[in-house]
Parts: structure tokens; C-alpha cells; sequence
């Protein structure tokens, strides 16, 4: 007997996350602005900075006699539109609701079955169901299963819904045996854990995970760390939101993974650098840098968005103390916090250089449908979008303000912003950091580079939404 075929599909953005929205486009700044920009795009299409979704990944592990699983990443292929699929997994990301349900339509319309599942389905369902057959509300880790045997036994459901957080010890094995190693920077992405301690009102994780941290079990992990050596020896990507959110696991964790001999990147807080013993683990583990949230550098504006676990006055001896331990930090910031004032970009210009931040992100609000900040911006007047068309409130680099800061009026934060990253984001600027960085030199280099191109697109949307916003007063 043939088996089932189940294709889990990924779907970007068809702007935000993806890049501003003049990235391709053709643009009349002259020569040599075309010339760098093109050189610049040409080392951001080498350095192949994607990795594989990790959740399409453990669906597709998930074993089920008579069942096949393939995987479709539409960053690289084209939908396999020709051969008969029995079932059509979506994942639908917050920041691609419109091409997600599109692809839906397209599907549903030529006879294929589709289930949707993922982050925007788990928080808006009702918003879901004209647009899929079968729908999986929360983490499917577990009730997947469920779905293939109704699959297989010709008995599908309209919704699945996860009615308890996965209890992740239970044990589950990841294979990358659909994956086209190929069009991936590494296949080695990992997460030890799932939820989160704090309550930040911009983010969604802790909406979507819950507060509790759950774990894997280690040695789960170190299996999985053995086996996926085995056919790419390239950098790890541990995926956790907070790889140090449990302090005794983090340092049972990488001290498990030293003879391993990987090089890793994650994310944390900026607290590990007042834990000797934890930074010193991570270290001899091969962590070669660390993503932390810095947010804002006044103390009032992260309370205001209820950020309490990294006091800025603490921040930079943290921060150094992790550099001096080989590590790079790529320190995120938000500008435009609603305690902000234009005071803010000189702040974060003198906080870069004392620190030696490897890689600065210097993002806006992005307030996500769904989260505490994007109820209470739209409750209060200022969001910039109509608070129930959830496509205007995707990711971005930045093309585009979704709100108004609450300080500082939209015709100064632009500007202000503009000009920021326009002294942050130099080609000169690119290079001090990888000369400095304590390791990882080339691809600090490409980040830094890749950002020189991103944000001057995204400056040139930004001034386009400012001549939009004069006409419009």
C-alpha cells in the first residue's frame, strides 16, 4: 500500500522579515550608490545567513506508519503544485498572514487539503477558519500524531487544539532527513527549552509558550547534538528564547556539549555576564555569540513595557564581561519606548561605543496583534493601521512606523531614527567591528554589512512614509 504524503510547508513574508520593501527594486540614487548596493547585496546572497524552521522539522519526525512527511521552504522552492498531496501543512507566521491564507486559497481551490497551523493560528483561530480544512491550535509537538492517524483512517477533524503546554521531557528525536542541506547557512538548529519567565508587553513569546520554562531532557539533547554532527559540521542555533533562563540547566547543558568541539550561537540576557560560572561553561561549550535584548537605555521606558530583568545600569560591565570571555553580543535595541525622548539616539551611539557591541540591531516597535503593547496602543489611539487589519502590523526592518511613540512626534522620531542608523551602519563601521570582534570575525563582517544595506533601504522607506504622512495632515 502507496503511503500518504503530508507536505509541511513554510511561508514568508512578502515584505518585513524579508527585507525592507525596496529591497530588489531598481533605484535612481546614482552610480555608485547602485554600485555598493549591489556589491552589498552580492555578499548578503553568499553568506546564505538562512536556517530550516525548527517546527516543520519536529512535525516532520514525528513517525506514523503509512505516513511520509516532506518539507517546502518557499524561501528557496517553488510549490510542487503537480503531484497529488494528501494533506498540506501551513504554518502561519504572525508576519505573513496574507500570503499564507493566499497560498491556502490557491490550494483548497485546485482540490488539496490544507491544515493551518502555527503562532497566528494558536492566537487568532476565529480569524483562521474560512481560510483552512483542519486547523491545530498550539504547540502540535504531541497532537500531530493525532492528526496523521485521522488522516490515515480517512477521519480528519475541523480543529485540534492542544489543551496542555507539551511537557517536553516526555522526549522527542529531530531529523533533518527532508531538508535540503543545501539552501541552508546550517540544519543545526536546536531548543532545549520552550517558555518564558518574563512578561516584556511587545513580545509574544510568553503569550504563545506560557511563563513556565520547560525543558528537554540533557541527555536528549546531547543525542541530538551527536547525530546532527553527522552529516553537517557547520555553526549550531540553539533556538531558545532565553538560553539562560534556567541558570543550573544552561550550565549542566554546555558543560555536557564541551567535548563536542561545536561553535554556537543563541539568545540570553545580558544577566549571564554576573555568572562567572555559567559564561565560563558556555565558553569552553563553543558559544561564539550571544543575541540579548537591550531595549531601551531608559530604565523607564523598559518599565513601562514591563522589562524589569536587566537594569540598564548594569548593562555595560555585563556586556563587557561577556566579550572578554570570546564571545560577541549582538545587542538589540528598541528606540521609540514610550518613556523615550530624542535624547535616546545619542545614548545608544555612546552605549555602542563603551561597550563594543559586535553587531547592533536598532529596531522600531513592531507592536504584534496579539500582544498586551499592541491592545493598549490601539486602545489609546496610536496605532497608525486599523487595529483589525493584522497584515499592516507585519515584521520589519523598519520601512515603516506602525504607531506613534508617545514622546516624540512622528516628524522628529523619523528623522531622528533615520539619522542614528545612518551614523551606526557605515561600510567603515562594519569593518572596526569585525577587527575588534573576539571571534567569528568574517561573519561579524557579513552582519555588519548586510545591515549597511538593509537600513539604508529602509531609510529611504522611511522618508517615503514621511512624505506620505505630510501630504495626508
Amino acid at each position: 500500500m502507496d503511503k500518504l504524503s503530508v507536505l509541511l510547508v513554510f511561508v514568508p513574508a512578502d515584505s518585513g522579515v524579508d527585507g525592507p520593501s525596496l529591497l530588489g527594486e531598481s533605484d535612481r540614487s546614482g552610480f555608485l550608490q547602485n554600485l555598493k548596493d549591489g556589491i552589498l547585496k552580492s555578499v548578503i546572497k553568499r553568506a546564505q545567513f538562512a536556517i530550516p524552521p525548527l517546527s516543520l522539522m519536529i512535525l516532520s519526525s514525528v513517525d506514523e506508519p503509512g505516513i511520509e512527511h516532506h518539507i517546502c521552504d518557499l524561501r528557496f522552492e517553488t510549490f510542487p503544485v503537480d503531484r497529488q498531496w494528501d494533506l498540506v501543512g501551513i504554518s502561519v507566521q504572525t508576519g505573513a498572514v496574507k500570503p499564507a491564507f493566499e497560498l491556502s486559497a490557491l490550494l483548497r481551490a485546485r482540490g488539496f487539503k490544507v491544515v493551518l497551523g502555527g503562532p497566528y493560528v494558536t492566537v487568532f483561530p476565529e480569524r483562521c477558519r474560512a481560510h483552512g480544512d483542519v486547523l491545530v491550535i498550539g504547540e502540535a509537538d504531541e497532537i500531530w500524531k493525532e492528526v496523521l492517524v485521522d488522516l490515515r483512517q480517512g477521519r480528519l477533524q475541523k480543529e485540534y487544539r492542544v489543551e496542555e503546554l507539551p511537557d517536553l521531557s516526555h522526549g522527542y528525536s529531530v531529523t533533518k532527513d527532508v531538508l535540503d542541506l543545501r539552501h541552508y547557512f546550517t540544519t543545526n538548529v536546536v531548543q532545549t527549552t520552550r517558555g518564558c519567565p518574563y512578561s516584556c508587553d511587545f513580545c509574544n513569546v510568553h503569550v504563545l509558550n506560557g511563563h513556565r520554562v520547560r525543558h528537554r531532557n540533557i541527555p536528549e539533547v546531547v543525542r541530538e547534538v551527536e547525530g546532527f554532527l553527522k552529516n553537517d559540521r557547520r555553526i549550531f542555533f540553539f533556538l531558545d528564547d532565553t538560553v539562560n533562563a534556567d541558570e543550573e540547566y544552561a550550565e549542566r547543558l554546555f558543560r555536557e556539549l564541551i567535548p563536542f568541539n561545536i561553535t554556537w550561537v543563541g539568545q540570553a540576557t545580558t544577566k549571564l555576564g554576573e555568572n562567572g560560572r555559567l559564561l565560563d561553561a558556555f565558553a569552553k561549550s563553543g558559544c561564539g555569540a550571544l543575541l540579548v535584548g537591550i531595549e531601551s537605555l531608559a530604565e523607564e521606558s523598559n518599565r513601562a513595557h514591563h522589562k524589569f530583568h536587566n537594569p540598564v545600569d548594569r548593562q555595560v560591565a555585563c556586556i563587557r564581561s561577556i566579550r572578554s570571555a570570546g564571545i560577541c553580543v549582538y545587542g538589540s535595541f528598541i528606540y521609540g519606548l514610550d518613556e523615550d525622548t530624542i535624547a535616546q539616539a545619542e545614548s545608544i551611539e555612546a552605549f555602542l561605543d563603551d561597550t563594543g557591541i559586535d553587531v547592533p540591531g536598532i529596531n522600531l516597535l513592531r507592536p504584534i496583534p496579539g500582544t498586551e503593547v499592541f491592545r493598549r496602543l490601539a486602545d489609546e489611539g496610536r496605532l497608525l493601521h486599523d487595529r483589525n487589519d493584522h497584515d499592516s502590523f507585519r515584521f520589519s526592518w523598519g520601512q515603516e512606523m506602525l504607531y506613534r511613540p508617545k514622546k516624540i512626534p512622528l516628524e522628529e522620531f523619523i528623522p531622528s531614527y533615520t539619522a542614528l542608523t545612518k551614523k551606526v551602519f557605515s561600510v567603515r563601521n562594519a569593518f572596526r567591528r569585525a577587527a575588534n570582534a573576539p571571534t567569528l570575525r568574517s561573519a561579524v563582517l557579513m552582519f555588519n554589512l548586510f545591515y549597511v544595506h538593509m537600513y539604508n533601504l529602509s531609510r529611504k522607506d522611511l522618508s517615503r512614509q514621511m512624505q506620505e504622512l505630510a501630504k495626508g495632515r
